[in-house]
């Protein structure tokens, strides 16, 4: 009978060698924050690097979005009935997953203002896991490493998910004034 699986962190396996992601927080509150992906063992006997240090955050990004993302990772793994995760000094260990969620979350934000991180945070929850993955897979494939910010998809993730709601006021209606029942002339039956 085999021992039943284990977890740290937020989903992260509690086994050696597997794929998964660090965020490395400092004692210091003027240290930054570093989201590592480690790939684990069966990675590096194909030719991959290790690990791969995704971004570097300051701390006060850090401090703006880590409840934002230990709330989503939290609600998933009650879910999944997975014990759930809290962020603290050391690494904290994210599955695979979750990791890539993560840094698309810390890419949006790391150039952030104040003001613009809450705005990412909204949009970052509004997404579904299957999109964070791929925006996560087409932003590595060009500028995936810590030192790439503003670049690229990286840049395009910020300006997306910054890029706040209008006031009502500036909003332009796509009814028309019968109440959005009005005909197409396409679709007008010819007499």
């Amino acid at each position: 009978m085999s021992e039943p699986l284990r977890f740290s962190g937020f989903g992260a396996a509690d086994t050696p060698g597997v794929h998964i992601f660090r965020v490395e927080v400092g004692s210091s509150r003027s240290t930054p924050v570093r989201i590592v992906e480690d790939f684990g063992y069966a990675e590096r006997e194909v030719g991959t690097p290790g690990e791969e240090e995704r971004v570097v955050l300051e701390r006060r990004v850090w401090s703006a979005i880590a409840e934002t993302a230990r709330r989503e990772f939290n609600d998933r793994l009650k879910a999944a009935k997975t014990p759930t995760g809290r962020w603290h000094v050391g690494n904290n260990s994210v599955d695979r997953l979750l990791g890539k969620e993560l840094c698309v979350l810390a890419w949006a934000a790391e150039t952030a203002t104040d003001e613009q991180i809450p705005v990412i945070c909204r949009k970052w929850a509004a997404l579904r896991p299957e999109e964070r993955w791929w925006l996560f897979s087409t932003t590595a494939a060009e500028a995936g490493l810590a030192g790439d910010a503003q670049r690229g998809w990286r840049r395009a993730l910020f300006h997306a998910l910054s890029d706040g709601e209008k006031p009502a006021s500036a909003r332009r209606s796509h009814r028309s004034s019968d109440g959005g029942q009005s005909v197409l002339p396409l679709f007008e039956v010819a007499q």
